[in-house]
């Protein structure tokens, strides 16, 4: 059994090589996958989570990792999503590999958007705002990048600036063109892609500006109360989501749904769809696109999966 701690799972996984990874994982059947959530007994903001995933006739995935907000406030801060995923085989049982759950979270949630950015972003896109500079926010920006790289510049958005400023230096510390945008509203009307990461309870994200061809990723809202994006930024896009299995926990479909914006079949395609079934993507440069990041197990189960072929390349 191999054991990758943090730098290793990074090392393993470029952002090339996993957007393939999981373009190639597509291709096959659903896993069946499960979600058990629980809730700081204590009333406290944390939270944990197991979610195992099995693929016929392939291996099977556990990851266990706890949620935590609040420990962007500790000193010295600590990742919100930490924990641990563990790939076994799915013939006999036995343990492959153990990787750290935080840098699995950021290298599965990063590709996901990014093979959707791959998909339904123009080619010719240029500008990139990150909306959000928590631990995933450097991520997306790389992971972006990578499935676009006409990009030629990244914006980082947060509430608190100082944070921002502190993940624009980081970019630029690797070699990217990265700013702080300091008004949301006028760098959402200069966005050709928009990748919202944040625990925002209320849209942020006015469909009203944005602009004809921007892709929207939309990833933090993983709860029905939690919202990234308005109503009209719905109802002027084409939305497409990662998997229908995960979409009914999305804050911002359920929300935009439970308000009559939208109803659930103006989900256009999930990324099966688009990649096995051939399903049509983005269908003129004007059009706006919106991918929602849902999650899931299968997601972690397709990253573990090239983590261990990663060792035999």
């Amino acid at each position: 059994m191999r054991v990758y701690d943090a730098k290793a799972v990074h090392a393993a996984l470029p952002w090339d090589y996993l957007i393939g990874a999981l373009r190639v994982a597509h291709l096959a059947p659903m896993p069946i996958s499960d979600v058990v959530l629980q809730s700081d007994p204590a009333g406290g903001q944390g939270q944990f989570v197991t979610l195992p995933g099995w693929a016929a006739g392939g291996p099977v995935v556990v990851k266990m990792v706890g949620v935590f907000p609040q420990n962007a406030t500790l000193d010295p801060p600590q990742p919100a999503v930490q924990g641990l995923v563990a790939l076994f085989d799915g013939a006999t049982g036995a343990p492959l590999l153990v990787a750290d759950g935080a840098a699995m979270t950021a290298r599965k949630t990063a590709g996901d958007s990014a093979l959707g950015a791959s998909l339904l972003a123009r080619e010719d896109v240029e500008d990139l705002l990150i909306v959000g500079a928590g631990a995933l926010a450097p991520h997306f920006a790389a992971a972006h990048l990578a499935a676009r790289p006409s990009l030629r510049r990244v914006m980082i958005w947060n509430r608190t600036q100082a944070r921002a400023q502190a993940v624009a230096a980081d970019l630029r510390a690797q070699g990217m063109n990265a700013i702080v945008a300091k008004d949301l509203d006028v760098a959402v009307t200069q966005a050709d892609v928009i990748s919202c990461v944040t625990m925002s309870d209320r849209a942020l994200v006015k469909g009203a500006l944005l602009r004809p061809g921007a892709h929207l990723d939309l990833v933090g809202a993983y709860l029905p109360t939690l919202r990234e994006a308005d109503d009209e930024a719905l109802s002027r896009g084409v939305i497409f989501v990662d998997s229908r299995q995960n979409m009914q926990g999305s804050g911002d479909l359920s929300q935009a749904v439970a308000s009559g914006a939208i109803t659930w079949d103006a989900v256009q395609a999930d990324l099966f769809g688009l990649i096995r079934d051939g399903q049509r993507g983005r269908a003129s440069a004007d059009q706006i696109t919106v991918f929602k990041n849902n999650g899931g197990a299968h997601l972690d189960l397709y990253t573990a999966a090239a983590l261990a072929q990663s060792d035999r390349a």
